[in-house]
């Protein structure tokens, strides 16, 4: 493997590139804390990913001039914002369950309303057996009033949170998060349900439907005396006698004096039969109005005042984020900023319910009862993403913006590593087609990731944070990874945590992190030797955690061992090769071997027809790991780890989201083979056809367009 010498010219360069990147993350930590958190705001989100390109793609000021300025900034427009806030509203909202502390909690007269509109959308005499695990029955009505809202982080409410404004249409947009609660997780058995989806391909911004009770209550602020309140199904609006009026249909009521701290309950037993609509005067509208503005203001002053922006380097990032968004938007767009109910028994429920769970542990106080992460020892998939959501839930509320935001780099990250080992067009060529949804040849579909992403599964955190961790781990296509402690770190550190995500990707970090760790120790890089052993040092928290909490020796979690994953254990592919030898098949297990590898060689399409392809992409790899010694040696090493993930699926349960990974490294190897080898001997050999098929497929426009768009990265 190369590595180039530490030239005296090029150190300056080096150094002052690893000072830029800590300036720009200080520089988007300031811009977050200036937009305030918790960012559920869809617009001050998008606000903030346009920062983050124009401060990556740029270059930070250093002067302290630049920097006194910029706090100025800060201070002047975070102190805006709390002099120019708009009015709370307290809210507080849960799903309705008769009984229990709903019933003890909640004014009688609101109670007997949503037990009687229960009662008539769910009849007594056909409701399911509480005796029987998944009707709603056994897990019985929640065990306080209003369910805990991450949003109300940072303003703390006697319900659930507080907002700035209430418009409510759509609970799936009111990212109401208690929906996703592991209690709440009713089988088939169960006559009250969820959620519904609508599979209609154009419905991505209306996929989901509510179908659960719930209902929702607002405290009216003074502040919106002479504003308006206005409704669609039934509400109930509390009296100077504490007691609850009710209201049916269509409606609007002006809000008076005399209103002040009343509340205001909505009922929606019945699925989509609920609107609310609160509308304050004219100093209320303005003072919504000025909150965002100030918000954007204060943004672009910093990025003016900190960073010398390069739009023409800014324009490929923008562009392949912004395909991203549309990709998503049109699977799911619910996944930006909304809160989806995530489907029963998945994954994705299992990781926010915990999380969310955890979470109130850390606000108050129970460290301990954090870090034990809802397991003693380790079970359920990778533990990583419990620990993410908390932590997500913080800085983005009751939404899943965090996530997302990796989802949108991943494009940037697969473009890093396609430049690293590609010539132009070819990487930012790749890097479109992966994004556009035209295939899932070798994992080259960027909505599979978005698809699983969305339904709150570590798979795809997992690898986009391991192919991320190779960015700084393997160096630019130049100079190779060089003798530095703070790349080798992070680069590190990143492919650990997708470990943590989902430890099935353990056999590539060992190969990619074991190859560099001895190809360092050869070259006497003793800074990058560090580096690499204090990144890789947290793989082994997950083995503490479970010593600690669980008194268990278990390295990541307990369910690798789980038949309904390692389905062909190496004694079953051991007595496949017994039958073959002695041609008796009576036990089956040869026929499960060949279904094994179909599966396999199937890929992410899971097609019998892919097979021949995704068969021809693996022997490239073979032959480039094998015998490719003209290649990039950290191509090999590449190569070498997605042959250890290929291995694993020879043994693990053919689920495709399990091998994504393996299938994305295997098409940076076939890339590089065929730019390298395959197209050179098809030219040789049929120059003609290769010419009419390079017009047809490279068009002079389309080749334009691509030479425009890498010319701004220039």
């Amino acid at each position: 493997m190369q590595s180039a010498p530490a030239n005296a010219s090029s150190e300056p360069q080096v150094r002052q590139k690893v000072r830029q990147t800590g300036l720009k993350l200080v520089v988007l930590a300031l811009v977050v804390a200036s937009a305030g958190p918790p960012i559920i705001d869809i617009a001050i989100y998008a606000l903030l990913v346009v920062a983050a390109v124009a401060v990556f793609t740029g270059t930070v000021r250093a002067t302290p001039q630049a920097w006194g300025a910029a706090l100025a900034i800060a201070i002047v427009g975070i102190g805006a914002q709390a002099v120019f806030a708009p009015p709370r509203i307290a809210e507080g909202f849960n799903v309705f369950l008769p009984g229990g502390t709903l019933q003890r909690e909640l004014p009688a007269d609101v109670y007997r309303a949503l037990a009687d509109a229960f009662d008539k959308q769910y009849p007594p005499d056909k409701r399911c057996d509480a005796a029987i695990p998944g009707c709603w029955r056994h897990e019985g009505p929640p065990d306080r009033a209003f369910a805990f809202a991450a949003d109300g982080i940072f303003h703390r409410s006697d319900m659930s949170r507080t907002v700035t404004s209430f418009d409510l249409s759509d609970p799936v947009w009111q990212r109401f998060g208690f929906i996703n609660d592991m209690w709440l997780n009713w089988y088939p058995v169960s006559d009250v349900q969820r959620a519904r989806r609508d599979g209609r391909f154009w419905k991505g911004y209306d996929r989901w439907r509510l179908t659960m009770p719930w209902f929702v209550t607002i405290r009216l602020p003074a502040a919106y005396a002479g504003g308006q309140l206005c409704w669609r199904g039934e509400i109930l609006w509390e009296g100077a006698d504490n007691h609850f009026a009710p209201a049916s249909g269509d409606g609007c009521r002006a809000i008076t004096a005399v209103d002040a701290g009343r509340r205001v309950v909505g009922i929606a037993i019945k699925p989509d039969t609920l609107a609310m609509h609160m509308q304050g005067p004219l100093k209320v509208r303005l003072l919504q109005w000025t909150q965002p503005l100030i918000k954007l203001l204060t943004v672009v002053a910093l990025v003016i005042a900190l960073v010398r922006v390069k739009p023409r380097r800014a324009a490929v990032p923008l562009v392949l984020i912004a395909l991203a968004a549309l990709v998503i938007a049109i699977d799911d767009a619910s996944f930006l900023g909304g809160v989806r109910p995530f489907d029963g028994g998945d994954d994705g429920m299992f990781y926010d319910s915990v999380g969310r769970a955890i979470l109130q542990k850390l606000l108050a106080g129970d460290w301990a009862g954090f870090l034990e992460g809802g397991e003693r020892v380790f079970y359920y998939g990778g533990p990583g993403l419990r620990y993410f959501r908390a932590l997500e839930h913080i800085v983005f509320g009751d939404s899943y913006l965090g996530y997302l935001s990796l989802v949108l780099a991943f494009p940037l990250f697969a473009l890093a590593l396609f430049r690293r080992f590609l010539s132009p067009p070819w990487p930012l060529t790749l890097a479109i087609l992966f994004v556009i949804p035209i295939g899932t040849i070798f994992g080259t579909s960027f909505i599979d990731y978005a698809k699983w992403a969305a339904r709150g599964f570590a798979d795809p955190m997992a690898y986009i944070l391991l192919i991320a961790g190779l960015v700084p781990l393997l160096g630019d296509n130049e100079v190779g990874p060089r003798n530095r402690f703070a790349s080798a770190f992070f680069g590190a550190l990143l492919i650990v945590l997708g470990v943590a995500m989902k430890p099935i990707v353990v056999v590539a970090a060992f190969v990619v992190l074991g190859g560099a760790w001895l190809w360092a120790a050869h070259l006497r890089q003793w800074r990058r030797l560090a580096g690499l052993s204090l990144g890789a040092l947290p793989v082994f928290s997950m083995a503490l955690h479970n010593w600690v909490f669980g008194h268990a020796l278990v390295l990541f979690s307990s369910n690798a061992q789980d038949s309904n994953l390692l389905v062909m254990p190496p004694s079953a592919w051991l007595g496949a090769m017994r039958e073959l030898v002695t041609f008796d098949v009576s036990g089956g297990l040869l026929l499960r071997a060949i279904l094994q590898i179909v599966h396999w060689l199937s890929g992410p399409a899971e097609s019998a027809w892919t097979v021949p392809l995704n068969a021809a992409g693996v022997a490239m790899l073979v032959y480039v790991v094998i015998r490719g010694r003209g290649f990039d040696p950290w191509l090999r090493l590449i190569g070498g780890a997605a042959l250890a993930q290929h291995a694993v699926a020879l043994f693990y349960a053919d689920t495709a989201r399990y091998h994504f990974l393996t299938w994305f490294l295997t098409l940076i190897v076939c890339a590089v083979f065929v730019q390298q080898v395959g197209l050179a001997w098809l030219t040789r050999r049929y120059p003609a056809v290769m010419s009419r098929l390079t017009l047809i497929l490279w068009p002079p426009r389309l080749a334009a367009g691509i030479g425009w768009l890498e010319g701004k990265t220039g």
